[in-house]
């Protein structure tokens, strides 16, 4: 009898260990998600992702790290962390541009205390599906769009000095011949870890989903090695799950004949509100 409950035990033990492992080993984002990253022509793959679901909804993060040798990359994931990190502290999210500030701040602040006297810092990029909401923030020049009706629509631009100028000259600050020359420099002016960074895009009012829709997040080496036009192909076939278009999208970069391509990644989320 004794034998027996012993037995009993150590297989219930056994269970339960098995049951732990699988919960541990279960991807932290939705299996109707999509991330894909290539490293372009770079030895150090500096840019990070992560998405994640709670009870708050579904947070999405896209860094790309700035710096030499591992810089880049350790600020990379320090951003993906510390979102992480402060999203996992709400039950909800009232204020979600509140959220967002307060994070992207406070990892400035922490970031430059990493960098110390080294030059690095991170492009940012952020999604939260809530309650078949679309809320975005983001810091650099990651690129953030909604895919709807067969087209990639932009939800916001990047911080590049092209793009500042772009806005300066259509708002009367800027003169014709001082934006034609500033349309060729394609540097950033804005990022996180920056000495002097000073400016979020946060989306104005949520964006309302619709059955269909995917949201999407990309660094530069994939915006800037595939065009538009092939994202909205591979996004619009029916026959791919969300990371099957991830994937296919990053094999498309890979075949660039660019001979200096950037670090690559890409996020394709299933909305809430286009599911079932």
């Amino acid at each position: 009898m004794t034998v027996r409950i012993i037995i009993s035990v150590l297989v219930l033990c056994c269970a339960v260990r098995g049951i732990l492992q699988l919960l541990q080993e279960r991807p932290k984002g939705d299996a109707k998600d999509g991330t894909a990253q290539t490293t372009g022509n770079k030895e150090i793959q500096a840019d990070a992702l992560e998405v994640r679901i709670t009870v708050a909804g579904k947070l999405a993060v896209l860094a790309d790290g700035i710096g030499k040798e591992n810089t880049g990359k350790v600020c990379a994931s320090l951003a993906v962390k510390e979102f992480m990190d402060a999203f996992s502290l709400y039950r909800s999210i009232n204020n979600p541009g509140y959220f967002f500030e307060r994070t992207m701040y406070g990892l400035h602040r922490n970031m430059q205390k990493v960098l110390e006297e080294r030059q690095g810092g991170a492009s940012v990029g952020v999604l939260l599906l809530a309650e078949e909401n679309l809320y975005y923030a983001m810091a650099g020049q990651i690129r953030i769009a909604l895919f709807r009706g067969g087209e990639l629509i932009p939800l916001c631009e990047c911080q590049t000095v092209d793009v500042l100028a772009q806005r300066a000259y259509q708002e009367g600050r800027l003169g014709r011949q001082e934006t034609i020359w500033s349309l060729q420099d394609k540097n950033l002016w804005n990022y996180v870890g920056k000495d002097g960074f000073c400016q979020i895009e946060v989306c104005e009012a949520p964006v309302r989903l619709r059955n269909g829709d995917l949201a999407v997040m990309m660094t530069k080496g994939i915006y800037e090695e595939v065009p538009f036009a092939e994202i909205e192909r591979i996004l619009a076939n029916e026959m791919l799950t969300a990371q099957g278009k991830a994937d296919r999208v990053v094999q498309c970069a890979d075949k660039s004949l660019a001979q200096d391509k950037e670090n690559g990644s890409i996020v394709v989320l299933l909305t809430d509100g286009a599911m079932r």
